[in-house]
């Protein structure tokens, strides 16, 4: 334990990237063992074809206790953070140390449950609420980032300092629970896809490990992180629609929100934000006319983009309601008027009643 405090945060990133793609390995190498699995033929594109044709209890809840068990000590990893470490550094707190354990430990146990039962929560829970987590996660980040690098162009919108405050204080919770939600939903398959998928949601879980550290907010770290979904969105869509598929939409889709918003928070030039844009449109209206649907570069490649902005104003709305209906339930009652007026405060009084802190201010 104290050995793994003194490492720095940016090691323990690196480290932790590599045990992410080992753990990943370790799932494909007893991926054999699962082949004799019988599974339902494929129904559709909102099927789910890897859970049992006839799950008993046990199936069950062995996938929704040990999801409970992970979600609910990785929240509580994070309110004892939040609340008793409270400060950011270049290494690691004992608490970081603690959940790299907890996430390590519970993706062992997912690994065992899935050989022992096999099914995920995939068995009770639709396969869009798999996908929604995850687009809400990044939906989140865009609401999150968009004063520090914009939305559009590198232009903020005005979403509310409040709004964006409360996205920022309380996101781990959320992004914890899209990423253990979704490790916990499927079995822990070795198809290509699943493989794919399960990488990324180690390096989501690493991520919330390390709360609190430099590591944490270092911007390519996180650019990497929203970028990788669109890595994941295309060659899923390969490998389950093949190469005529729709994978250009994914792909076009999530770099499209690269263009617009997410590589203005990298630091990079004026020129050399024009050449990736430049290099974007090129690729797109290549692709697309390859595949006789030059409409399509720009009917089908926007899609993606229009929603997640469209979903980061819905957000934005539905916080602000929220925190405003907060402030209504905590507003104080009105003090009844007094028969007699009372004595007014001597100036001293009052310059010693202006000069004290308010309790509600907070440094930012």
């Amino acid at each position: 334990m104290t050995a793994l405090r003194n490492v720095s945060a940016g090691r323990a990133l690196l480290l932790g990237v590599a045990a992410s793609a080992a753990m990943t390995g370790l799932i494909w190498l007893l991926g054999g063992r699962l082949q004799g699995i019988e599974l339902l033929p494929d129904q559709g594109p909102s099927w789910y074809y890897w859970k049992l044709p006839h799950p008993t209890l046990w199936t069950r809840l062995s996938a929704w206790l040990g999801y409970a068990a992970h979600q609910i000590a990785f929240w509580g990893l994070i309110y004892y953070a939040q609340t008793r470490v409270r400060r950011y550094t270049a290494g690691l707190h004992p608490v970081n140390v603690v959940a790299l354990a907890v996430n390590t430990g519970f993706i062992a146990l997912h690994t065992l449950q899935t050989h022992l039962f096999y099914d995920g929560l995939a068995q009770d829970v639709s396969i869009f609420s798999s996908q929604g987590s995850v687009v809400l996660l990044l939906v989140v980040v865009l609401l999150m980032e968009n004063r520090r690098r914009g939305l559009f162009a590198g232009k903020p919108v005005p979403l509310g300092r409040a709004v964006v405050d409360f996205a920022r204080r309380y996101h781990g919770y959320l992004f914890s629970w899209a990423a253990v939600y979704t490790f916990w939903y499927h079995p822990a398959e070795a198809t290509s896809g699943h493989l794919i998928g399960f990488f990324y949601m180690f390096l989501l879980l690493l991520q919330g490990s390390l709360f609190l550290t430099r590591a944490h907010t270092n911007r390519w770290w996180t650019f990497t992180l929203e970028a990788m979904v669109a890595v994941h969105g295309t060659l899923v869509a390969v490998m389950t629609s093949g190469p005529d598929g729709a994978w250009p939409m994914f792909l076009f889709g999530f770099l499209g929100v690269f263009v617009i918003t997410q590589m203005h928070g990298l630091g990079l030039s004026a020129a050399v934000r024009w050449l990736l844009a430049a290099c974007y449109a090129g690729a797109a209206l290549l692709v697309y006319g390859l595949r006789g649907n030059l409409v399509g570069a720009v009917t089908e490649s926007v899609r993606i983009p229009v929603i997640e902005y469209l979903l980061v104003g819905v957000l934005a709305l539905l916080l602000w309601l929220g925190l405003r209906a907060a402030a209504l339930f905590k507003r104080p009652s009105p003090q009844p008027l007094s028969e007699a007026p009372s004595e007014a405060p001597s100036e001293g009084r009052s310059e010693a009643r202006s000069a004290a802190p308010r309790g509600g201010q907070r440094a930012r």
